[in-house]
């Protein structure tokens, strides 16, 4: 039989089966891991064989994956975790307070879409409780996006804003769902179906942090037939799975200015004849998305260099 991985936990995953059974399987053999120093050869959303052995399940093949994303392994040092597979779309949930996103994380996250051609709409989350400067300093974070042509939505699981435009959004698609922990992204999803009642907590009043609440990425199926993948908080993604000279590459603004730099290796710096600096000088490259490119760079060479060797 064929189905589709709807949870992982490293040693056993659920798949939910073509004819809508859902049954425990493991991997059969040793399934190898690529060169790319991945943590796990099977995740959510994979597409995969099974076959009954013995009276238990055992997952045989796994099908070429359409796309997939990663992050940084949390437990292992200089490896990756692919967090899933075969994606329509991501949400980025991201908060103005308690907590609040930053800019560098969103950009991160964008950068490590762009490329493995995911497109990703960023949600801000918690509308209901921004005051004035909360409320401006999201306007000048949404203008950056908006205006580099990635869709922004604002939503709030107390009064309901937003909810309707986010299941219309992803009625009928397969979309990875990711940020901060206690961004709210476990309400959201409460909120856009209530029958997945997923467990939610509060925000730490030690850290001022979230803590999590999920621990694997799982796959639900919503009432009004949207594929959502939930996933665990997310601190960071890591840049080691990036040569330096790709990572302007993935920022959209900057790919129209790249052929016209004076020299083919450009890193976009200190570099005479820069085109994407003088596109930054000249107003048409965010601040923020300029230096948030430049503390990436500054993060390969400190952390990630010995990676090309």
């Amino acid at each position: 039989m064929t189905g589709v991985v709807i949870r992982s936990t490293g040693s056993w995953y659920e798949v939910r089966t073509d004819q809508g059974e859902t049954i425990s399987c493991r991997l059969k053999g040793v399934f190898r891991l690529d060169e790319t120093r991945d943590t796990n050869p099977v995740t959510v959303g994979d597409r995969v064989t099974v076959s009954s052995e013995d009276g238990d399940w055992m997952i045989t093949a796994i099908a070429e994956r359409q796309n997939y994303i990663v992050r940084a392994s949390p437990k292992h040092k200089g490896a990756r975790q692919i967090l899933a597979a075969n994606l329509d779309q991501c949400l980025l949930i991201v908060t103005m307070a308690n907590p609040r996103t930053s800019t560098g994380f969103i950009d991160r996250f964008l950068l490590t879409a762009e490329a493995y051609h995911i497109p990703t709409h960023i949600i801000f989350n918690k509308q209901d409780i921004l005051d004035p400067k909360g409320l401006k300093k999201q306007q000048y974070t949404t203008d950056i996006y908006t205006h580099i042509g990635y869709p922004v939505h604002l939503v709030s699981t107390y009064t309901g804003q937003g909810i309707e435009e986010l299941k219309e959004l992803l009625t009928g698609k397969t979309t990875l769902v990711a940020g901060h922990s206690g961004v709210g992204k476990s309400s959201l999803l409460n909120k856009l179906d209530p029958a997945l009642d997923l467990r939610t907590t509060d925000i730490s009043r030690i850290t001022g942090k979230g803590m999590h609440t999920t621990t694997f990425a799982e796959m639900h199926f919503t009432a009004f037939g949207g594929r959502i993948i939930d996933t665990p908080g997310v601190r960071e993604f890591g840049l080691m799975h990036f040569l330096p000279e790709q990572i302007s590459h993935y920022f959209v603004e900057m790919r129209p200015y790249i052929p016209q730099c004076r020299f083919n290796n450009c890193m976009h710096d200190n570099e005479p004849g820069c085109a994407v600096k003088q596109a930054y000088l000249d107003g048409h490259i965010a601040e923020e998305r300029y230096i948030n490119y430049l503390t990436m760079m500054a993060d390969y060479k400190a952390n990630y260099k010995h990676w090309e060797e």
